[in-house]
């Protein structure tokens, strides 16, 4: 149930540009420490995995991998691995659901 809400959350957030996607592009915003939250495709290569998961905990930014990459294309509606969340609210509700 709350899977479904945090894929409608993302495509909300999308509609609201409140999202950066790709793998290059994310990163660059998790550095400037626009992103709040880190979205990663559950079956994205191991070095997209590992180069994104070490930015996100050097950074302190939480960074999920529940989700596959069609999951998240459907949701967004681009094939993307690789999705940050930069709205503080947008981000705070996916991870209460995502934990929660």
């Amino acid at each position: 149930m709350n899977r479904q809400k945090v894929l409608n959350l993302l495509g909300l957030a999308t509609r609201a540009r409140k999202i950066i996607s790709g793998e290059d592009l994310t990163i660059q915003a998790i550095r400037s420490n626009k992103a709040q939250v880190v979205l990663l495709a559950s079956d994205a290569g191991k070095n997209t995995q590992k180069k994104v998961k070490d930015k996100c905990s050097y950074y302190n930014v939480p960074v999920f991998d529940c989700y596959t990459a069609e999951e998240l294309t459907n949701a967004i509606g681009k094939p993307r691995m690789v999705i940050g969340i930069l709205d503080k609210g947008f981000a705070s509700r996916i991870e209460e659901l995502i934990s929660g």
